[in-house]
């Protein structure tokens, strides 16, 4: 029995801490409570499905059939927007490898000294110049780094999270970097198709019932009703978080830095980030460069396993199992090491000692156990079997 290396050439997310879900060989990153996404989808879905089948008949025979095409427009719209904020990387920071960890840590010892027992250690923080203001860059005692500016790190995701948002479970994603000018235009064209969806419904319902009267008309299309709670319920919620992330970007102002007042309240600095302009604001957030990612998820990396090999014999040849054993056990021609000659430059000490282990040395023939009796087989296979265990007696 041998132990051999097998050597498997596996991607990065398979090995990624965090705690995130990836989907088509890494190309889709996600959290892992995906419960609400699946909710907003089905929200979206279903109101839309809705009104194309029970209102865009009508309203494009009465009114216009220009009313279905942007309808479908702008609902694929909100689809691609949702899913490219779920399904990518929000600017995840990779954590420190364990020779960098314990440099880092070596640094932190030798800065702050030893500590004395029962005494809480100083914060571990760096201080970086940006706009002739300082800012504290804190250290992550998961990821065992120094966060960038503007990064956190996210409780239910376990990653830092480079200008990190806020983790969001209606997209089921965090919001960071990367991902949140996507997500900025998936909360405004929702708006935008909830209060389309819901003029056109109200629309819908009065020239109905000009016709028919109102009770008729309800008890006619019952979609319309529905899709009329649903939109009113979900308006304020949609339309106010639009507003507040606009008030947001035209500040360069993060919601987790909203919440925490970092650069508001008394004793604060201003936002170094701000440049006093709400068009460059808005520009530098909703049109600035495609960051990549850090991440390197897809990449490749080996994994070293061992497994233990076993070289098994057909059934009922001994001969050949006797063979097929490995070098370390013993061969079946006995070697006899003659003892040491002394010479000039062995020790007076060790010299007595080696001619007395010369005299008493016995023969090979000495040294040879009895042979066992053994008794007559009719197989040769066995008789070749008794012939190699002699052997291995010597």
């Amino acid at each position: 029995m041998s132990a051999v290396m097998i050597t498997r050439k596996v991607r990065k997310w398979e090995k990624l801490p965090g705690k995130n879900t990836f989907c088509c060989d890494g190309r889709v990153m996600m959290a892992r409570q995906k419960g609400v996404f699946y909710l907003t989808l089905f929200l979206i879905v279903g109101t839309c499905s809705l009104f194309f089948a029970f209102e865009c008949p009508y309203l494009a025979v009465h009114l216009s059939p220009t009313i279905p095409v942007f309808a479908v427009l702008l609902f694929l719209f909100v689809i691609a927007m949702l899913l490219r904020t779920s399904f990518s990387d929000p600017g995840v920071l990779p954590r420190a490898l364990p020779e960098e960890a314990s440099f880092i840590e070596m640094e932190i010892e030798a800065a702050n000294g030893n500590v004395p027992a029962g005494q809480r250690p100083p914060p571990r923080i760096r201080n970086v110049q940006i706009n002739n203001q300082i800012v504290k860059l804190k250290y992550c005692y998961t990821c065992k780094i120094f966060r960038p500016p503007r990064a956190s790190h996210c409780s239910i995701c376990d990653n830092c999270v480079d200008r990190f948002d806020h983790h969001c479970p209606w997209v089921g994603n965090c919001v960071g970097k990367r991902n949140y000018r996507y997500f900025y235009l998936f909360t405004m064209s929702l708006s935008l198709l909830t209060i389309y969806i819901f003029t056109f419904d109200i629309v819908h319902v009065v020239m109905r019932s000009v016709d028919n009267g109102f009770l008729n008309t309800l008890k006619e299309t019952p979609g319309s009703v529905l899709e009329v709670l649903v939109c009113f319920f979900t308006l304020w919620s949609v339309v106010g978080l639009t507003g507040f992330h606009t008030y947001l970007i035209s500040l360069n102002q993060t919601t987790n830095e909203d919440i925490k007042g970092s650069w508001s309240g008394k004793n604060r600095v201003q936002n170094p980030y701000s440049h006093k302009n709400i068009m460059k604001n808005c520009c530098e957030v909703l049109c600035g460069p495609a960051y990549p990612s850090v991440l390197d998820r897809r990449g490749l990396m080996h994994e070293d396993s061992s497994a233990s090999a076993t070289s098994a014999a057909p059934p009922g040849n001994s001969m050949s199992s006797s063979n097929s054993m490995s070098s370390s056990t013993a061969p079946t021609t006995m070697k006899t090491t003659a003892p040491p000659i002394p010479n000039e430059h062995t020790p007076e000490d060790v010299k007595p000692s080696i001619a007395a282990s010369e005299q008493k040395s016995p023969s090979p023939k000495e040294q040879r156990p009895p042979t066992p009796k053994i008794p007559p087989l009719a197989s040769p296979e066995t008789d070749a079997d008794a012939t190699i265990t002699k052997d291995k007696t010597h």
